[in-house]
């Protein structure tokens, strides 16, 4: 009996096909662009800026180029970080002057998934905050098509995890010797939609809505449920730093609780694509309930914050928002009927 084969199932359909032919074309555009000396985690970043690429493809591009290309075999190594780190100045200045080598970080975020890192471009540091203990990275280094020295390649990925430790370290001036170094994007970029202008020349910008006191306005949505419902994964992989919100209440008791679900539900259904992250204590909390139950969250503690997605708005409203409900004025948000969302963005 024939053993069905589904190796290309997706295929099957003009949407899979066409699908499937665009992340084709895809990969041939970024390995012309890798023929220019330029950091993949670069291209790849810029490629989902741009939206010519979704999230979900980025493992399978590096897998496709740094481990299955004939013309690009990168070394690479994994492991579970030994420690947290937070401040990537002193790493990122050290890693910069590794002109033998070219390196790609993969680090599996625990909220938002596989983010690519040129450890030579400190900006790329700002999609993930900070690299927490236990989390799985991957390092990829290599010299493009060129063939390189493995034991100066094996020496920067050794060199790299001791800076991840927090280590400071010493290289082999060979390692500092090469041409592969941050390379800025040569191709045009696409012409942008002028934006609206205001008298004077200056393009109009967007201001963030002015916060006014709690008023209590709402919008009854049918069957709408009480807890805050969680939003989408958010599309790319970028997170605003954590801001601190104060429990000036007594106790962070269910009351505080049931009120963080109704400011939070409030800004999923204004803002779908954003995702609001809350921790205490260095950990992700992901049932809010917890907490209350907990019974440990009293006055004088703190809780934090974060939110993740593409154009974070209101950020100073949902602060607001939230120290108000976490404080004794939290009852100002609870005045409605469970199946109600307030309309507080």
């Amino acid at each position: 009996m024939a053993v069905a084969n589904y190796e290309f199932v997706g295929l099957s359909t003009r949407k899979g096909f066409n699908r499937s032919l665009g992340h084709f074309r895809s990969v041939s555009d970024i390995l012309g662009e890798l023929d220019t000396y330029r950091n993949l985690a670069d291209i790849l970043n810029e490629e989902l800026d741009e939206k010519n690429l979704e999230t979900q493809q980025l493992s399978p591009v590096v897998n496709a180029l740094f481990v299955g290309h004939p013309r690009f075999r990168y070394l690479n190594r994994s492991c579970g970080l030994k420690s947290s780190i937070e401040n990537f100045k002193d790493l990122t200045a050290e890693v910069v002057k590794w002109l033998a080598v070219d390196i790609v970080i993969a680090y599996f975020h625990p909220d938002l998934g596989m983010t690519l890192i040129n450890p030579k471009n400190l900006r790329h540091w700002d999609s993930v905050q900070a690299l927490k203990k236990n989390e799985l990275v991957t390092i990829y280094a290599g010299t493009f098509a060129e063939k390189g020295n493995e034991k100066l390649i094996n020496e920067a990925m050794d060199k790299l995890l001791l800076l991840l430790e927090g280590k400071k370290v010493k290289v082999s001036p060979a390692l500092t010797k090469g041409k592969f170094k941050q390379k800025a994007r040569k191709k045009a970029a696409p012409k942008a939609v002028a934006a609206p202008r205001k008298q004077g020349g200056r393009p109009a910008q967007r201001a963030e809505k002015t916060f006014k006191p709690y008023t209590g306005g709402q919008a009854p949505v049918p069957g709408a449920a009480a807890a805050a419902a969680p939003a989408a994964a958010p599309p790319r992989g970028k997170m605003t730093p954590m801001y601190s919100i104060p429990v000036t209440n007594e106790l962070f008791h269910n009351g505080n609780v049931e009120a963080w679900k109704k400011v939070i539900q409030s800004y999923n259904m204004k803002y779908p694509n954003l995702q609001v992250f809350i921790f205490y204590e260095g950990e992700r909390i992901h049932d809010i309930n917890t907490l209350f139950k907990w019974g440990k969250v009293k006055h004088g503690s703190s809780i934090m914050i974060a939110i993740a997605g593409e154009n974070v708005l209101d950020v100073a409203k949902l602060r607001r928002y939230l120290a108000q409900g976490a404080s004794s004025m939290f009852e100002a948000f609870l005045k409605f009927p469970v199946n109600t969302v307030l309309t507080l963005f």
